[in-house]
């Protein structure tokens, strides 16, 4: 006994190749908690889908054995995405997919062994390992967006509290769309979002973001909810939804249909411009908390991501004249 103190406990630690068996093994009511938690979130979920049916299209119309893959395959087929071409980042969920797959299914992965990772350093010098990102808008481009909004009529009250509770709230497009009424608590003097489920939270735990109030009514995000709130006329079900088609002259109506992904991205630039995209809201939070000092525990606190490195990834500060140290020089 004397001699075992001490010592850390040896955690056992489960090989790949049984997690099928694992998952046959258990009870109904275990089983489904296992296999969800080799799934993420429901927007990845959709990616891997249309990715792996992408890598068994190749193997089947090029004679491979999808599952389990060897490395000369998955080499050969992420070589193929590169000269479709697909960018890198594309190229790497792709794999990500590929590895869940056989994870799932209990079969060894060649997915980061030495041959696939050179091809993809390979594919990354000569592709480029820049992804485009959604640009940032300034607050004085948010405040114009709202400037010309039309306040009379539905469409324009629920796209300010789309604008401004999205930036204020650094909310992911599934974030914003997934909000419901409910979800609305006034607290303290500010407005707390409670999100029961999130890319960075999978296990479904209750999350809260907090907006404040503005000065300026036209621009505040919390009198922006309320009066969508108000025009919405209920205390329950999706906070966003898609407008009813009105008689020709008069404004649409909200109706129950909750407002999809790719709505809230046509709110975003259309009052914002092409440029940008929902994805705008959350980069252009972290930049303007950036550039005004703000510390990275208090963004992190409102983006939920959890490292500094996410931080930096997300801030937008590439223009080299606006965003340099060398004007601070003293010379």
């Amino acid at each position: 006994m004397n001699e075992q103190k001490g010592k850390k406990e040896q955690v056992a630690v489960v090989p790949a190749s049984s997690l099928a068996e694992m998952g046959e093994a258990l009870a109904a009511h275990v089983g489904r908690y296992f296999v969800e938690g080799l799934h993420g979130a429901d927007n990845t979920r959709l990616a891997y889908s249309a990715d792996l049916k992408s890598f068994e299209a190749y193997c089947e119309a090029n004679a491979l054995t999808p599952y389990p893959a060897d490395a000369a395959t998955l080499a050969a087929y992420i070589a193929h995405l590169a000269d479709l071409p697909r960018k890198l980042a594309t190229i790497r969920r792709h794999l990500a997919a590929i590895q869940k797959k056989h994870e799932l299914h209990g079969h060894p992965s060649a997915v980061g062994s030495k041959p696939v990772e050179t091809v993809l350093r390979g594919i990354g010098r000569v592709v480029g390992k820049k992804q485009k990102q959604a640009p940032a808008f300034t607050v004085e481009a948010l405040k114009q967006a709202i400037r010309g909004l039309d306040l009379t009529t539905p469409v324009g009250l629920r796209d300010r509290a789309i604008l401004l509770l999205g930036f204020a709230g650094a909310f992911r497009r599934s974030e914003l769309v997934a909000l419901n009424v409910e979800a609305l608590e006034y607290k303290n003097g500010a407005l707390v979002l409670h999100l029961e489920k999130s890319k960075t939270n999978q296990q479904g735990e209750t999350e809260d973001k907090a907006v404040f109030y503005a000065p300026t009514p036209l621009f505040c995000p919390i009198r922006a909810c309320e009066e969508w709130v108000a025009v919405l006329g209920r205390t329950s079900g999706p906070l966003f939804v898609s407008m009813v088609r009105a008689k020709p002259g008069q404004p649409g109506r909200p109706g129950t249909r909750r407002l999809t992904d790719g709505r809230l991205n046509n709110v975003v630039k259309t009052h914002l411009g092409d440029q940008y995209s929902a994805h705008s809201l959350r980069a252009s939070f972290i930049t303007v908390a950036v550039l005004n000092g703000q510390s990275n525990n208090f963004i992190k606190n409102q983006t939920k991501q959890k490292t500094d490195e996410m931080i930096s990834r997300y801030t937008r500060l590439t223009d080299v004249i606006a965003y340099n140290a060398a004007q601070a020089l003293g010379l």
